[in-house]
């Protein structure tokens, strides 16, 4: 399958796997900018897409950067539809005490090509009945 992308910044870095077989493909920053601690930016990429119907972009934290820096993705996965022309842009909050640079250039998120299905709607009076039920948030307990 072909992923159009298109450079809008001559800045910008083509996404790309890291290593075969990766799900992921990173995407960089296009600034220069500080995250302060507990501070949310948007952060461009100067790239657009041209995403296939039957499928979206889900925009995914770095582990790395998370892990060693508090640094991730605030609405993840962030949803990318195939429709939309406009700039990847993501949203980056900084969970730790200190501030973090972004360089140009800089890896800040992942972006994954995942495949949609779309559900035919059918509005009804009452659901089927399950184990479940309406137990949910903590229904299943911490062990």
């Amino acid at each position: 399958m072909k992923l159009k992308i298109m450079k809008i910044h001559s800045d910008a870095v083509i996404p790309k796997y890291a290593h075969e077989g990766d799900a992921g493909m990173d995407l960089y920053s296009v600034e220069e900018t500080v995250l302060n601690p507990n501070e949310t930016k948007l952060i461009a990429t100067g790239i657009k897409l041209a995403i296939p119907i039957g499928f979206e972009v889900q925009v995914r934290p770095k582990s790395g950067l998370a892990a060693n820096h508090g640094i991730t993705v605030l609405n993840t996965p962030g949803t990318i539809d195939a429709g939309y022309r406009g700039e990847v842009k993501v949203i980056l909050i900084n969970h730790s005490g200190k501030e973090f640079r972004i360089e140009k250039g800089s890896k800040i998120a992942q972006m994954v090509l995942k495949k949609v299905e779309f559900a035919e709607i059918e509005e009804v009076t009452e659901l089927d009945e399950t184990k479940r039920s309406e137990n949910g948030f903590g229904s299943t307990g911490l062990k």
